[in-house]
């Protein structure tokens, strides 16, 4: 099948099913410089997202040497399953990627293995500087959220040049205060990474089938900010997502090259690129760690343990609702909202017998939170505050 973008010949791979016509979004969702540091995010946003259930993946840990090659094809990862298919950063509700790609996980007493296998049929890279802005090519991302707590987290991005960016942010964009900066300087070291090409790179004359790549992360790295154990104990659960940030090439004189360069990503340029995920956002930002997927890790036999659901992901769809409406409330009033009542809120909570929910107000701004009953008589605490911080007590 061959669709006919910006005059040159562009071929969709023969292996997917049905008929797509890539729509390609104008704002790169990874990095969402260009919007999300205006603090703009608010309730029109969290009526997108409300709906998205994050996905769940069961991460095993590895029974034999995990070779580091960009190949996914020695034995470790034989019996390990793969993540579903990514799908656009929206949700279901968007039109299905155009490529594959899909994810998978192991684990042992040293590292986090990660591989992503990315169908594509025009492989291409351009930047080789470390901690360049990966995005301004074609990439793969990893967010990693150790303790759920929607702050403190790690975002990895590779080429397929194998050119990597690492950087850790203490809080989301959208909470950011004035002159809140991520931190590039962030390191990892000990992180091993390989990529192979299924093809030629930045030659668009032949037909590519895709890009394949491996991360193996130190544990002594992602304990710096994880509060809790790392390596993770039997049954842990780590909040993650993955992103694959994708252009349409311009084919110039055989060569692959944007148009603009870096200023391609900003909203007012036309040039074409896609977000697509594992666990969607529901909306063009993943910074929004309270909607990435749970990555539960096991040390039984691989397939042998079930995905064990977040008993608390329903209070935090709430206390996220309280927070994104105070957002607005603040806005407009410039001040906190004190009550569900002030807010114009009515929240139902099926696990929460005896304890209503309250919102208190703080020196910095205020805390909502909830008392929710779990399996086995288990009370849990759980609030959420101004900077999107969620705790569980």
């Amino acid at each position: 099948m061959m669709h006919i973008i910006h005059g040159n010949v562009f071929k969709f791979p023969g292996s997917i099913t049905g008929t797509f016509l890539c729509l390609f979004a104008v704002v790169h969702a990874a990095g969402f410089l260009f919007s999300a540091s205006s603090g703009a995010q608010g309730w029109d946003d969290f009526t997108r997202m409300r709906s998205i259930v994050p996905k769940g993946y069961v991460c095993y840990r590895a029974v034999k040497p995990v070779v580091i090659d960009g190949k996914l094809d020695d034995e470790a990862w034989t019996y390990i399953p793969w993540t579903d298919y990514f799908v656009d950063i929206e949700g279901m509700t968007k039109p299905q990627p155009c490529f594959r790609t899909q994810v998978k996980m192991l684990y042992d007493d040293t590292y986090f293995y990660v591989g992503a296998d990315l169908e594509d049929t025009n492989v291409w890279a351009t930047l080789t500087k470390h901690d360049a802005v990966i995005f301004y090519d074609n990439d793969f991302e990893i967010f990693i959220d150790p303790n759920s707590d929607s702050q403190e987290y790690y975002e990895i991005e590779i080429n397929a040049l194998n050119t990597e960016w690492d950087l850790f942010l203490v809080r989301p964009y959208k909470d950011f205060s004035p002159g809140m900066k991520p931190d590039n300087g962030w390191e990892i070291p000990g992180l091993k990474t390989a990529v192979f090409v299924s093809g030629t790179l930045n030659d668009p004359r032949d037909e590519d089938r895709g890009w394949s790549v491996e991360f193996a992360i130190p544990w002594s790295v992602l304990r710096e900010y994880a509060h809790k154990p790392a390596p993770p104990r039997d049954g842990d659960q780590w909040r993650v997502n993955f992103s694959r940030v994708e252009y349409l090439p311009e084919i110039i004189l055989a060569t692959n090259v944007r148009k603009t360069g870096k200023s391609s990503l900003k909203k007012e340029d036309g040039t074409r690129c896609e977000n697509w995920v594992w666990s969607p956002q529901g909306i063009i930002n993943m910074h929004c760690p309270e909607k990435w997927g749970y990555v539960q890790f096991s040390s039984g036999k691989p397939g042998s343990v079930a995905f064990r659901p977040d008993q608390t992901e329903s209070a935090r769809v709430i206390l996220h609702e309280i927070y994104y409406a105070q957002r607005d409330f603040h806005r407009k009033n410039n001040r906190w909202a004190s009550s569900l009542d002030e807010l114009g809120l009515f929240v139902h909570i099926d696990k929460n017998p005896d304890k209503p929910l309250i919102i208190e107000q703080t020196g910095e701004g205020y805390r909502a939170s909830v008392t929710v009953m779990l399996p086995g008589g288990i009370r849990k605490k759980i609030s959420i505050n101004q900077f999107s911080t969620v705790t569980v007590e």
